[in-house]
């Protein structure tokens, strides 16, 4: 009989699963048996025995989450009866230890907790965060184990005394990005930016970046595509560029691919990063990256062979300047982008493999 494992986060599923989820579902259906406790795309409530989906509420979605959350696990853990509960972030973790299901907590740690109340959403959360601090450390903790994604992940794990269990990327699906040739770069200078618009995304700080890049480079254009609460910065700047910088808040896998086919280089100013999916995009699609040296991002770009990284606005400015302006540094960038992809390039039935071995010591099987 295979062990049963219960999957919690905050991830927004929407059914029937895109091609890739559902492969990702298939492979670690191979291993154990899933249940998913997480919330709807659609926001309706939705449970069919494997996806149990939360509603979500206008303006209060996030809150009543959160205080559904111990009740919801102690209800699908005594049903279910899994083996090892799996979380995606130390917060949901911490709710599970607070459910005192007696259930093991493997937690999964993406990127760097502490921005989630300073640099995400509106200013009033930053009200909470030492008392969040605190709650994503205790369930860090109280983990029976913690799966980081980088070494930069792992380095902020090893600040609390921890050490990771293991580290390895979450799956990502890179087939739009993967199924034909990289194309040449464009013959007009093309940067593109790809996120949320956060504070630890620096919205504000591309906007001065690109300020500086448009008085460098004339003929320059930003592609800008992504929403969140900096929207406002966004709209003022594409507003002033007089057309050279254009902005979708939403695209599909396969016209981010597109975007990236059109532009010069992936720009990334960000203030924090876990690890950044886009960046391996960019990778797949042979462009070079120009970013921030934070976070995970020192993790997969490597200065002067796929990108270029630098430490403030000015010199972000700088750099981006140079890639769109020096064609043959950009396609040496781009083709040292390409050949990195080979090491973040994992299958599905790889990824079950890996979470399996994880949580094994907690099921029971030998």
């Amino acid at each position: 009989m295979k062990p049963r494992l219960l999957l919690v986060s905050r991830t927004r599923y929407a059914l029937p699963l895109s091609p890739s989820l559902d492969r990702k579902f298939a492979a670690l259906d191979e291993r154990v048996s899933v249940r998913v406790l997480a919330t709807a795309a659609d926001g309706k409530r939705y449970d069919d025995g494997r996806f149990s989906l939360m509603p979500r509420v206008p303006r209060f979605d996030g809150p009543l989450f959160w205080i559904r959350l111990p009740g919801r696990l102690r209800r699908i853990v005594s049903e279910f009866r899994p083996a090892v509960i799996v979380t995606q972030s130390p917060y949901e973790a911490a709710f599970a230890a607070l459910a005192r299901t007696g259930v093991p907590v493997v937690v999964e740690l993406h990127g760097d907790w502490r921005t989630a109340t300073r640099l995400y959403g509106s200013p009033a959360r930053r009200v909470l965060a030492p008392l969040a601090d605190r709650f994503a450390a205790f369930g860090l903790t109280r983990a029976a184990a913690v799966r980081t994604v980088s070494p930069y992940t792992s380095s902020l794990l090893r600040e609390l005394g921890v050490e990771p269990a293991a580290e390895f990327a979450a799956f990502m699906d890179l087939e739009l990005f993967l199924d034909r040739p990289p194309v040449p770069l464009p013959d007009t200078p093309r940067a593109l930016f790809v996120g949320v618009l956060e504070l630890y995304k620096n919205i504000d700080g591309l906007a001065a970046v690109w300020r500086s890049v448009a008085r460098q480079v004339p003929n320059a254009t930003l592609r800008i595509v992504g929403r969140g609460s900096q929207y406002a910065i966004v709209e003022q700047l594409v507003a002033e560029s007089g057309g050279t910088v254009t902005w979708d808040e939403r695209l599909t896998q396969a016209e981010v691919a597109r975007a990236l086919d059109d532009a010069s280089c992936l720009v990334l100013p960000s203030r924090s990063e876990g690890m950044g999916r886009v960046l391996i995009e960019a990778f797949a699609r042979a462009r070079p990256v120009v970013a921030m040296r934070v976070g995970g991002i020192r993790d997969v770009v490597t200065d002067d062979v796929s990108g270029l990284l630098r430490s403030s606005d000015e010199e972000l400015a700088t750099a981006l300047a140079r890639v769109l302006t020096d064609r043959e540094l950009a396609e040496r960038l781009a083709a040292g982008a390409h050949s990195a992809i080979a090491d973040w390039i994992a299958s599905p039935e790889e990824f079950a493999d890996r979470l399996f071995d994880l949580v094994k010591p907690y099921t029971g099987v030998q």
